[in-house]
Parts: C-alpha cells; sequence; structure tokens
C-alpha cells in the first residue's frame, strides 16, 4: 500500500466511476428518440441492442487492457487519457450525424469507462486491507449515483435537445480531467519501464485467470453476481407494468427509492459488516438478504409490499465490496490492475450475454406469473454459495507467474 497517497485523492477516483455510470445511464431516455431521428426507422429496437452490447463488449475486451498498462505505465496517467478519451468521444457523439457513427461513439465510450478496473486497482493501492471493503462500497455507491444521475440528466436535457446529454457529458469528463490533472497523485511505481505489447493483447488476461486455477472461483462469482445483477434492468419496468400496473412516474420512484437504500447501505455498511463478520460472511449475508427481497417481491400482490422491502434488498449490496476486498487478496500488488481488469471483463461478459437470458425467462413466464423471474435469480445466487464457501482467504506471498 503506498501511504503517502492522500485521502483527498479518492474524490477524484469516485468521481470517474460516477462519470462512467452516468454515461452508462444518460443515454437510456434519449437512445430510442436518437437512433429514430437518425435511422427514420420506427422499430429501432434491434439497434438499441446492438448499441447496448456494442458498450459492454468493448468493456469486456478493455479493462484488462486498461488495468494491464496502468501496472506498467501507472494508473494515473491511464486514468487520464481514458478521461480526456471519453470528454473528446461525448462530444463526438453530440455532432454525430449517422448511425455508424453514434455506433463508433459508443464503442469508443465502452471502451473509456472500462477505467473502473484502474480506479478499483488505484484505491487498493492506497487502502490498507481493513479499509477495502468500506471504500469499495464507497465506490459502489458512486456508481450507484451515476445510475441514478445518469438517467434524470438525460431525461430532462433531452427534452430540450437529443444531443444536449451527450455535450453535458463532455463538459462533466472534461472538468474530471482537469481535477485529475491538478490534483491525483500517482499511486504506484510502475512494474516495468518497456510496456511489453504482448502483455496487452485483450484476451491474454483472460488466458492468465485461466491458468492459475486459484483465480478461477472468484471470477466465477463476480460473473454471477453480475448476472443477477442484469436481471433489473431488463425485468423491472416489465413487471412493475405487469403486475402492478405501474405506470413511468410509479417506475421511477421504485427504482429511484433501490438506487437511494442502496447506494447509503453500500457507502456505509460493508466496512463495519467485514469487521464483525468478515468478508466470506458478509457476502453471504449479503446474498441471504437479496433472496428473502426477491422472494417476496416474487410473490407480492401490492404496491406498498415492495417499497416495505427496498431496505433488506438494499442490504443484499453490501457482499460485491466484500468481494472486491476479497478479490484484491488473491493476487500480488504487481497484478492487481491486470486482474481487476480481468474482473471488470467477467462483469461486462454478464453485461453482454444475461440480459438475453432474463428477458427470455421473463417472457417465458409473464402470461400467468411475472414474479417467477425473480425466483430465477434466486437459484443465480445458491449457485455462488458453494462457490463463496469455497474462496481462500490468504494473501499470496509474490505476484503470479505469466
Amino acid at each position: 500500500m503506498n501511504k503517502s497517497i492522500p485521502v483527498a485523492a479518492l474524490p477524484v477516483i469516485f468521481a470517474t466511476v460516477v462519470l462512467d455510470a452516468v454515461g452508462i445511464g444518460l443515454v437510456f431516455p434519449i437512445l430510442p428518440a436518437l437512433l429514430r431521428d437518425v435511422t427514420h426507422a420506427d422499430n429501432v429496437a434491434p439497434y438499441i441492442g446492438i448499441m447496448t452490447a456494442l458498450y459492454a463488449l468493448m468493456q469486456f475486451i478493455f479493462a484488462p487492457v486498461l488495468g494491464a498498462l496502468s501496472d506498467r505505465l501507472g494508473r494515473r496517467p491511464v486514468l487520464l487519457l481514458s478521461l480526456a478519451g471519453a470528454a473528446v468521444n461525448y462530444l463526438f457523439l453530440a455532432f454525430a450525424p449517422s448511425l455508424w457513427m453514434l455506433l463508433l461513439g459508443r464503442a469508443i465510450a465502452g471502451l473509456t469507462s472500462a477505467n473502473v478496473s484502474v480506479a478499483t486497482a488505484y484505491i487498493t493501492d492506497i487502502s490498507a486491507e481493513n479499509q477495502r471493503a468500506r471504500r469499495f462500497g464507497l465506490l459502489n455507491a458512486m456508481f450507484g449515483a451515476g445510475f441514478i444521475i445518469g438517467p434524470v440528466l438525460g431525461g430532462a436535457l433531452g427534452d430540450y435537445g437529443l444531443r444536449l446529454p451527450f455535450m453535458a457529458a463532455a463538459i462533466l469528463n472534461a472538468g474530471n480531467l482537469l481535477l485529475a490533472w491538478l490534483t491525483l497523485p500517482e499511486s504506484r511505481q510502475p512494474a516495468r519501464a518497456k510496456i511489453d505489447l504482448a502483455a496487452l493483447h485483450p484476451l491474454r488476461p483472460l488466458r492468465w485467470v485461466f491458468s492459475q486455477k486459484s483465480l478461477l472461483p472468484i471470477t466465477v462469482i463476480f460473473f454471477t453476481f453480475s448476472a443477477a445483477g442484469e436481471v433489473y434492468g431488463v425485468c423491472w419496468a416489465l413487471w412493475g407494468h405487469d403486475a402492478f400496473a405501474w405506470n413511468g412516474l410509479w417506475i421511477g420512484l421504485s427504482l429511484g427509492a433501490f438506487g437511494v437504500c442502496q447506494a447509503l447501505a453500500q457507502a456505509f455498511l460493508p466496512g463495519p459488516a467485514v469487521k464483525l463478520l468478515g468478508e466470506r460472511a458478509t457476502i453471504l449475508a449479503g446474498v441471504a438478504c437479496a433472496c428473502v427481497a426477491l422472494l417476496v417481491m416474487a410473490f407480492a400482490t401490492r404496491s406498498w409490499m415492495i417499497f416495505a422491502i427496498m431496505p433488506v434488498f438494499a442490504l443484499g449490496g453490501i457482499g460485491a465490496p466484500a468481494l472486491q476486498s476479497l478479490a484484491t487478496r488473491q493476487v500480488a500488488e504487481d497484478r492487481q490492475g491486470q486482474f481487476q481488469g480481468v474482473l471488470a471483463s467477467a462483469v461486462s461478459l454478464a453485461s453482454v450475454l444475461c440480459p438475453l437470458v432474463f428477458s427470455s425467462i421473463y417472457f417465458g413466464v409473464r402470461a400467468y406469473w411475472p414474479g417467477a423471474v425473480w425466483l430465477s435469480v434466486i437459484v443465480v445466487y445458491a449457485a455462488l454459495v458453494p462457490l463463496v464457501l469455497g474462496l481462500r482467504l490468504q494473501k499470496p506471498a509474490q505476484a503470479l507467474a505469466d
């Protein structure tokens, strides 16, 4: 750990993560209208699917690359480069006149947002082991806050102009770039003076993980956690309409209530929970809380039941920061960026594949029991339990080999 880094560096890292999440969310309210404007087509659903998958695919490919690059060049230059790229790209999207340019811009946005792996590695560098769960909880809370801000910002500005949200995102990223340039110190010394270009091959970090059997379980756990999380974005609005006849306002209120509860839970509870229970038990406690809430949601017959269960549902989020903290102990310090990149790729891969799976499940059960989709998520969480129980907890003595 680099003890010389001031805690004041954390707000810059958190701002980076918030802006990544804002960039993901701000496009959702305006995307259908924007695509209709560009393509002149009535059915833009296929284009929305392509843009969503493309964004996640670029994160999947480049998160390990940026993580490995930060191990070699340092965290600061990679973060600065990604913020500069994001600012330029959102400006590009603001003026892109054709579909292929929108697709290109969204792909670049996915590439630059892959810097979450670098941000996670930075926090690992400057945090003692007993601080990591709390700080990862704050990191996740910031990401959740960005998901709340993004759609609101996109919808509000989109009413005045379809391209205004991209201009706002460009300005915000430029401001964060300036802040990082002026205030963010380097958190570690680069591992090598020369860049090994072969090490930056997008699939090499994945091959490295598969060659280290001890890392496979936690990588699979990250993928499974992310897979379970994808169901809410895919099914929540459909389920709310089908089960309770919610309109857009009530769907927004329910998502906002969940976002606020989860942000508060992840900001304040993971550190004390890990101190009291340990990392493994905290992960399992989070899974248990999520399953209880999902069970209530599956059988709920009144809207108030959903809002009543929100605090318990939000407690399910304490498992993710504990898992991130535990993950940092699986590899040595000079592999943190690379490994965090691989874990970010696992999250992105879930974002590519799982919406298709859960949407298929929902439309299979929708006619006779919409809430049954939440039982499928409980099954996914149940598969995590033996993997979590089997995780090793010791810190490796040295870097794992290529």
